[in-house]
C-alpha cells in the first residue's frame, strides 16, 4: 500500500520541491498526531514539509477553481459571480487541505487493519515452522516472502535490518515501536523478551496466538452488538422513510397540483438521497468490521 497524497499526481519528492516557498511559513502548527502518523507511514518527509504540501495544495486549488468558476459564471451572467466564485474556491480549497491533512491518519488506520487481519495466520505459520525445527531467522525470511500483505512488508524490514548487522532483539523492539498495530507490537515484544530470557519461542508464539484468539472473540461479540442497531437504522433510513416519503409526495403533488418537472425533481432527489444513504451505511459497516478478521 503506497502513500499517495490526495488530489495530486506527483510523488512525494516533487511535491516537496513545489512547496518549498510555503515551508518557512509553517511549522508552529504541526501537531503531535501528524508527526506520529507520518513516522508510522514510513514516508521520508517531516511534519513541516507535509504541512507545506497541504498549504500549497490549498493555494493552487483555490486559484484554479477561482479562475475556472469566475470565467464560467461571468459568461453565464450570474449575479455576484465573483462572490460565488470566491465561495466555491474557498470550499474546494478547504476540502483539498483537510483531505491531505487527514490522509496520514487514514493511511495508518488502513495499514493497521491490513496487518491485523493477517497476524493470526502468520503467527500460526511461524509456530508450525518452529515446531518443525526451522531457525527463527529463516522463519522471518519465509514470512517476508509470503503473501501476508502489509505484514510481510514489516517482516521484510526486520530481515533487512538483521542482515545489516543489528541484533534481532533490537530490531524487533524498533519495528514494534514504530508499528501502528497494538497486537503486532505486542507479539514482537513478547518474542524479543522471550529471546532475551532464553525461553522457548514456540511457547511464546502459542501464548500470543491464544491471546489474539480471545481478543478476536471479543471483537466479534462487540461487532454483533453494534450491528443490530445499525441494521435497524438502515431499515428506517432506506426502507421505511423512503416509502412514506413516496406516498407523501404523491399525495402532495396531486393536491397542490405541482408541475411535472418539480414532481420529477423531488422523486429524483429522493432516489439520490437513498443511494447516498446506502453508500454511507456500507462505509459504516466496513469501518466497524473487526480488525482481526
Amino acid at each position: 500500500m503506497k502513500f499517495k497524497v490526495p488530489f495530486s499526481f506527483a510523488d512525494i519528492d516533487k511535491l516537496k520541491k513545489r512547496s518549498v516557498l510555503f515551508r518557512k511559513y509553517v511549522g508552529r502548527g504541526i501537531g503531535k498526531e501528524l508527526r506520529e502518523n507520518l513516522e508510522k507511514s514510513d514516508v521520508e518527509i517531516s511534519g513541516e514539509e507535509y504541512l507545506a504540501i497541504c498549504v500549497s495544495g490549498f493555494v493552487f486549488s483555490f486559484f484554479l477553481i477561482l479562475l475556472v468558476s469566475s470565467t464560467v459564471l461571468v459568461f453565464m451572467k450570474i449575479n455576484y459571480a465573483i462572490l460565488w466564485a470566491l465561495g466555491l474556491s474557498f470550499v474546494f480549497g478547504g476540502f483539498v487541505f483537510f483531505s491531505r491533512m487527514s490522509y496520514p491518519r487514514v493511511y495508518v488506520t488502513r495499514k493497521q487493519r491490513e496487518i491485523e487481519k493477517n497476524i493470526i495466520p502468520a503467527l500460526q505459520d511461524v509456530l508450525v515452522q518452529l515446531t518443525s525445527g526451522v531457525p527463527l531467522f529463516s522463519i522471518l525470511v519465509n514470512i517476508s516472502a509470503s503473501e501476508y500483505g502489509e505484514l510481510s512488508l514489516e517482516f521484510k524490514k526486520i530481515v533487512r535490518r538483521i542482515n545489516a548487522g543489528v541484533p534481532e532483539t533490537e530490531v524487533l523492539d524498533e519495528i514494534g515501536e514504530k508499528n501502528p498495530s497494538v497486537f503486532f507490537r505486542r507479539a514482537l515484544w513478547q518474542i524479543s523478551n522471550g529471546m532475551r530470557a532464553g525461553s522457548d519461542i514456540s511457547i511464546v508464539i502459542r501464548d500470543s496466538i491464544k491471546s489474539l484468539n480471545e481478543e478476536q472473540l471479543i471483537q466479534i461479540q462487540n461487532y454483533g452488538n453494534k450491528l443490530n442497531p445499525s441494521i435497524m437504522f438502515y431499515m428506517l433510513l432506506t426502507v421505511i422513510l423512503p416509502a412514506l416519503a413516496i406516498t407523501f409526495l404523491t399525495i402532495i403533488s396531486s393536491l397542490v397540483n405541482l408541475s411535472k418537472m418539480t414532481t420529477m425533481a423531488m422523486f429524483v432527489a429522493l432516489f439520490v438521497g437513498v443511494v447516498l444513504a446506502q453508500i454511507m451505511f456500507l462505509g459504516v459497516i466496513k469501518s466497524m468490521r473487526p480488525s482481526l478478521l
